[in-house]
């Protein structure tokens, strides 16, 4: 596996390293002994898979508020998605930055997200499936978002998003979060 720092400071693009032949490919893509080694969550308690059955479906901004921060290991199991990741560390150089990173089943990239980050993706194709791997049990009290379009975060996203939930659609502008990361 290698791992890659990306411009914020505990966001790691993670690529695995297949060996290919005849038969087609293997590659790690979760090792313990790695993510200890870089000082990365290696404890999971949950695996969700999202399905998006369009193309430019946008899912996110989303965060747990304190105390229900968590880590998410983020993959892109069919299809390909524009993966977002947005610092929400008052504290941090990178506080209301952004960085993306597009993962697909082709590349096997994944995003590893830590904890203070509020998070979304954009299908790039039909029928797109995403991977998480989370650090935290969900609690639906502490569940909480931004807009993906809010002008102070000015994310890139590389299409206009076709579909999204009206929660997704009306989650606050970051100046009027209370989130707490």
């Amino acid at each position: 596996m290698l791992f890659t720092r990306t411009d914020l400071d505990g966001v790691w693009l993670i690529e695995a390293l297949p060996i290919v032949d005849a038969r087609g490919s293997f590659a790690r893509t979760f090792c313990i002994d790695e993510m200890e080694a870089l000082a990365l969550e290696n404890r999971f308690v949950q695996h969700s898979l999202s399905r998006s059955t369009q193309k430019h479906t946008l899912r996110g901004l989303h965060f747990q508020r304190v105390p229900h921060r968590e880590v998410k290991l983020v993959s892109c199991l069919k299809g390909a998605i524009w993966d977002v990741a947005v610092d929400l560390r008052p504290q941090s150089r990178g506080y209301c930055h952004w960085t993306a990173a597009e993962l697909s089943a082709e590349n096997m990239r994944q995003l590893y997200i830590p904890e203070g980050f509020a998070h979304g993706f954009l299908s790039l194709t039909e029928d797109a499936v995403v991977g998480y791997l989370i650090s935290a049990r969900y609690d639906p009290d502490a569940a909480a978002g931004v807009r993906y379009d809010d002008p102070a975060l000015a994310i890139d996203w590389p299409a206009k998003p076709a579909v999204m939930s009206e929660k997704d659609r009306n989650w606050p502008l970051l100046a009027e979060c209370e989130f707490h990361a």
